[in-house]
């Protein structure tokens, strides 16, 4: 009974979300044609809607841990649900994503996406993925920001492994700025697929910085190191264990 009453909760929660971004959309978007400042407004306004919903009507209050940069730098984090999306953007204060070509197809958030100034990229051909999404990134440099990256390339259910991508080196190396490794564990409660919500304590961790002028190839087992070893610490925290 209990599991029934949650994942009715949680159905009416992305019910409300998704209506919420489509009203935000419309309602912001002549101020977003014209303005980025008008479509970060609105990309965050629904950022702190959807936490303050999530939190009573589905029993999941989420944290942010550490120091968000304020400045221009890279940001490398584990993804593993839509939920990370929010709180991550909802901590900065110039934040843009890598994202995939696919999500420019999408209603409201393709557009908005691309006003913020979010770098879209065609995951199916990595190369030349990385090398667009360099010159892309160089193109961009006059939008000073925080450049958030997937270190590993899509949605990871948490306790499962996965390589880090060599796309962030490639970024950490070009662009000659601090990278700020992010931990999570908010898959423990927003899963990469599904309706049901779980309560608890979602949480997403800035880890401390990693100055630039490392090797490429120390950079990426020096991040994976750090994240990984954060996000286990956090699932833990959230009561998961492999076996969930």
């Amino acid at each position: 009974m209990g599991y029934a009453i949650q994942w009715i909760r949680s159905f009416l929660f992305i019910v409300q979300m998704y209506l919420a971004i489509g009203i935000a959309g419309v309602v912001f978007l002549p101020w977003a044609l014209v303005s980025r400042h008008g479509a970060r407004m609105a990309c965050l306004l629904v950022c702190r809607w959807v936490r303050w919903t999530l939190s009573w009507m589905v029993g999941l209050k989420t944290e942010i841990r550490g120091t968000p940069p304020t400045g221009e730098a890279l940001i490398a984090s584990k993804h593993q649900s839509f939920l990370d999306v929010f709180l991550i953007f909802s901590a900065l204060p110039a934040g843009k994503f890598i994202m995939k070509r696919e999500l420019m197809l999408a209603p409201i958030v393709g557009q908005y996406g691309l006003r913020i100034g979010c770098v879209p990229v065609n995951r199916g051909k990595r190369g030349a993925a990385i090398k667009k999404m360099l010159a892309d990134v160089a193109k961009g440099a006059v939008e000073p920001g925080q450049l958030i990256i997937y270190a590993q390339g899509t949605r990871i259910a948490p306790g499962v492994k996965a390589p880090y991508k060599v796309g962030t080196a490639a970024l950490y190396e070009q662009m000659g700025q601090e990278c700020y490794p992010v931990a999570t564990n908010v898959g423990v409660f927003w899963p990469k697929r599904g309706i049901y919500r779980k309560p608890g304590l979602a949480v997403v961790e800035f880890l401390p910085v990693i100055k630039p002028g490392m090797d490429k190839e120390a950079f990426l087992a020096k991040l994976e190191h750090e994240i990984e070893t954060a996000s286990d610490r956090l699932l833990e925290e959230a009561g998961f264990h492999a076996q969930d």
